[in-house]
């Protein structure tokens, strides 16, 4: 054959570089788990072992491997395979848009931008973009014709290439570049701080045109540590400090206030402050000493625009801020301080720092050193000239670390920061100074947790559910197809390495759905063979001898693949682009796979095949059971159609009638909130633990948050959902849910248990496994961006079709088919989002099956009418009728052995790969199934109408007569 030789030489090279590129996750792995049996479950034993044994290399003559070279370069794990955490970080829009108009106070600006923070809440739009819009309304209801080159807005000393009369759509430009630009400086400054940790193989990515950062860290396990790491703008201010009796009259006469607008301002009417602040333990410069308990209730009372309202001139701009943690000797409670504020909340010093390093004090006490830069030197002496003998607070996104006495004028930059730091406090705190600040501050709006013991089981349920779908593909193909069935194997196996070994080199990161992606991509690749061989099989029926046989099935078929692997890649590119995180792993190694199916399982099978058969062996292509099925099988497809009519009709108005009634149960990315699975060291009853827990999560108007509580997985696992404190993104948020969390949950955990050991469940049998935060806006984007995913794959699909097959009746005929799937499996999981013991949430998973139902669905139809085409040139004589079901019953082997295949592998991967991936697997189910029923009775059945109703051209001459015939025996 042509190009053999060709084709030998990119097979050998391309394995070459694949072993090349998997070597080193063999060999660390190798050296791991030699380090593992050594040491048991020591863990000082175990990293003596592996200093011992990294030192060890291994001489290969082509390459040397040693352990820190080879941990470097090995297979990136996803979160749900290796545990850790993976957040979506977004840079505060509006400060960014207040440093660049210089903190500017016009009143324009600021309701636009208080009305940009409400509008973003429902948005999926840029925030510059809500801000303009919000600006241009604002001017034009104030009739102030405020042009954005004012120099209150953007015409300032910060933005000197706007000039007075720079025009407002090239100031727009200018502000979109700049936002864009501090969104680089932002990633940069992330990078580096999370390079500072010590990460092993960190994936920090920007997303374009959101000012959003994706940052996954597997086999990470202080989250608290790395959440503050992220969060941490570096923005270090000192501030002039209000003492107790400046702020007291106006806490009594807020305190009086309460019991008569208590409910306006978040608390009970009943609520005494002054009882709070507990004054009578103030031991430092600050105005009160709150428990722990209580700062919730303080924050809303002091925050609320009540008590806003009756501030004093001399308190009017004073920021109430947190220390950082609770003082030595106290640690139950933490002190709130009056920091003396402005109009516009600019600091007296905002330093930039040079250098800072962890030092000690003259009592032994961790401090951090640090030295400020020119200009951050000159305003430090000016305030401490200026408040000898008092206090000055050190603050660090608005938590104050320190606010000690002014014993002298410092002249020289240099201070000292004290907290009563943990060694790993403070250098955490000189990493974050050292790597620069954020050009504003940060936030996690999308988070998700993954612990180190679900990892684990993660990677058994995988590779568990991997080796039974691979067994059942080679037993199939062996059953089925005899001796071709062994090269299937053969070209699906080079697939398989070919597959990992690229993953590899492009540092794709491999996920569990990434594992579900490699197996169902095996099957559909194997789909490329199946069509060849049911080919061959029709020619050897014909009377071809067995080389002419291969040869015709072989060049027959290469359109048909050819059509239905770039459909399927459509959908493969479409949900890496709308896709996140563990879906983008899903879509890379199906594309990939289904690429490398066109090389492997066609031109590889071929020039093994044609080796053989040059040789003058035979090579059968069925066995004695499988020979004949299927054979002379003829179905009136399109006389049965209306009857498939009715049945879609009925089980469509079903569904819709569930989807716009009972609805769906989402996710958290598609609703936003809070979700953990936990875990138990007995059984637990869901009903139990929700009534449990609703006690604890109580909003600010009294009222028990919604907690959705379920059994996930077995009896001892729960998954639990809420909203409750949504809307705040901050660590401190974070902790207060987890917490309660706790709390509701303590009567089912063992008497001993600690929060910190719940939150950590990798030393204990019980605890979070996992967590998953969605922000709402995050939410509507992701909801948002599914639907686009799926209107853009249909778009991709029926425009395909049209320039295949160059007849709009076809494009139309499978994008009824591919709605009508899209609408069953939709009502399924209406119907049954409550009946069925595994996760039936829409979620980002959901959306991701459904594309993969619409490539595999797309793929079966394509092989019809691939066929049909092929059979207007040849069979002339035939009705339309007779030649639509000629076409569908030639095409019945193909289409049963590879939807019985999938449906096989996709069982397996159900049944064990894991809780996480059975409500995915669910919908694919459904889809293989009713995608098949679709392929024959939908869309071939609606193209065959409307070609009917038109007139087919061409080669076909219309229609002859409706009356159907049944083909004749081709042997």
């Amino acid at each position: 054959m042509q190009g053999k030789g060709l084709i030998t030489l990119v097979a050998v090279i391309l394995g070459l570089i694949c072993l090349n590129e998997l070597l080193p996750t063999w060999y660390a792995g190798k050296i791991e788990k030699q380090a593992t049996e050594l040491a048991g479950d020591n863990p000082e034993k175990y990293q003596k072992e592996m200093a011992r044994l990294s030192k060890d290399t291994l001489n290969l003559g082509f390459t040397e491997l040693y352990y820190s070279k080879a941990k470097e370069k090995e297979m990136k794990l996803g979160l749900d395979l290796k545990g850790g955490i993976n957040v979506l970080l977004e840079i505060n829009q509006r400060d960014l848009v207040n440093n660049l108009t210089n903190y500017s106070t016009n009143p324009i600006l600021i309701e636009a931008l208080d009305r940009t923070d409400q509008m973003q809440k429902n948005s999926t739009n840029p925030y510059i973009k809500d801000f303009f819009t919000q600006f241009d309304l604002v001017n034009k209801e104030k009739g102030a014709n405020l042009k954005l080159a004012d120099a209150e807005i953007f015409g300032n000393t910060n933005l000197s290439e706007i000039k007075f009369n720079t025009p407002d759509d090239q100031v727009k430009k200018i502000i979109e570049n700049r936002i864009e630009l501090s969104t680089g400086t932002a990633y940069e400054v992330i990078r580096t701080r999370i390079d500072k940790m010590g990460v092993t193989q960190p994936n920090v990515q920007r997303v374009p045109r959101t000012g959003r950062i994706s940052v996954e860290m597997p086999g990470v396990k202080d989250i608290d540590r790395v959440k503050k790491m992220l969060q941490t703008s570096a923005k270090l201010q000192f501030w002039e400090v209000q003492q107790l009796q400046e702020v007291y009259p106006y806490l009594e006469q807020l305190n009086a206030v309460i019991a008569t607008k208590g409910d306006s301002m978040g608390v009970a009417k009943n609520t005494n402050l002054v009882n709070l602040l507990q004054l009578n333990t103030l031991r430092s410069n600050g105005v009160a000493n709150v428990k722990l308990s209580d700062t919730a209730a303080v924050n809303k009372i002091v925050n609320s625009k009540i008590a806003k309202d009756l501030r004093p001139q001399n308190i009017k701009y004073t920021q109430f801020m947190w220390g950082y943690k609770p003082e030595a000797g106290d640690e139950n409670n933490l002190v709130l301080y009056a920091v003396r504020g402005n109009i516009n909340q600019k600091a007296p010093v905002d330093g930039a720092v040079e250098s800072a390093r962890v030092n000690y004090d003259d009592l032994g006490r961790i401090v951090v050193d640090m030295q400020m830069d020119s200009k951050g030197s000159k305003d430090w002496k000016t305030l401490t000239g200026k408040n000898v003998n008092k206090p000055v607070a050190v603050t660090l996104d608005n938590v104050v670390y320190t606010a000690p006495n002014v014993v002298n004028e410092i002249p020289n930059g240099r201070t000292q920061i004290s907290g009563s730091f943990s060694q790993e406090e403070a250098q955490d705190l000189v990493n974050v100074l050292g790597a620069g600040k954020l050009p504003a501050g940060a936030k996690i709006v999308q988070a998700e947790v993954v612990g180190p013991s679900l990892g684990a089981e993660s990677v058994d349920a995988g590779m568990y559910s991997f080796i039974i779908a691979f067994v059942i593909i080679i037993l199939y193909m062996l059953f089925y197809y005899g001796g071709a069935g062994i090269y299937a194997v053969i070209a699906i196996t080079f697939n398989l390495f070919y597959l990992m070994g690229i993953m590899d080199s492009v540092d794709a990161t491999l996920t569990l759905p990434g594992i579900a992606g490699i197996v169902l991509s095996m099957a559909m690749s194997i789909d490329a063979n199946v069509i060849v061989y049911e080919r061959t099989k029709e020619e050897l029926f014909a009377g071809k001898n067995i080389r002419e046989a291969y040869n015709e099935g072989f060049n027959f078929s290469l359109s048909a693949i050819i059509d239905g692997n770039i459909t399927s890649l459509l959908t493969a590119v479409v949900l890496y682009i709308f896709g996140t995180g563990p879906i983008q792993g899903f879509a890379v190694t199906l594309g990939i796979g289904i690429i490398l199916s066109m090389f492997t399982c066609v031109l590889l099978t071929r020039v093994l095949i044609f080796s053989r058969l040059e040789k003058g062996k035979n090579l059968s292509v069925w066995t004695k059971f499988s020979k004949n099925i299927f054979r002379n099988t003829w179905y009136d497809f399109i006389g049965k159609r209306k009857y498939a009519y009715i049945f879609s009709g009925i089980v469509t108005v079903i569904c819709l009638a569930s989807i716009f009634t009972q609805g769906f149960k989402y996710g958290v990315d598609f609703k936003g909130g809070r979700s953990y699975v936990v875990r138990f060291d007995k059984p637990v009853i869901a009903n139990e633990a929700a009534n449990s827990l609703e006690k604890q999560f109580i909003n600010k108007e009294g009222q028990a948050n919604a907690v959705d509580v379920k059994t996930y997985g077995s009896d001892s696992q729960l998954k639990i959902t809420t909203d409750y404190r949504i809307e705040e993104e901050s660590l401190e948020a974070d902790q207060d849910v987890e917490s309660k969390l706790f709390a509701g949950l303590k009567p089912y955990l063992p008497a001993d248990a600690k929060i910190s050991g719940f939150k950590d469940s990798g030393t204990n049998n019980y605890g979070i496994v996992s967590s998953v935060k969605v922000g709402p806006t995050v939410a509507d984007d992701i909801k948002s961006g599914g639907v686009i995913a799926l209107i853009i794959a249909l778009a991709g699909i029926f425009l395909y079709i049209l320039f295949r097959f160059k007849r709009w009746q076809f494009s139309t005929g499978a994008i009824a088919s591919l709605v009508h799937d899209s609408i069953v499996i939709l009502g399924a999981y209406s119907l049954l989002k409550n009946v069925m013991p595994f996760n039936m949430e829409i979620n980002q998973d959901f959306i991701a099956a459904i594309l993969t139902v619409l490539g595999y669905s797309i793929n079966d139809t394509v092989i019809i009418f691939d066929r049909i085409r092929e059979y207007l040139s040849e069979k002339k004589a035939l009705t339309l009728e007779g030649l639509f079901n000629d076409s569908i019953s030639s095409t019945l082997g193909r289409t049963f052995n590879t939807a019985f295949m999938t449906f096989l592998v996709i069982l397996a991967i159900f049944v064990f790969g894991g809780e996480n991936l059975r409500g995915f697997m669910f919908a694919l189910l459904i889809g293989v199934g009713f995608g098949t029923y679709s392929t024959w009775f939908i869309a071939s059945a609606v193209s065959y109408d409307l070609l009917k109703k038109k007139g087919v051209e061409g080669s076909a001459k219309g229609l002859v007569s409706n009356k159907v015939e049944k083909p004749k025996n081709r042997d």
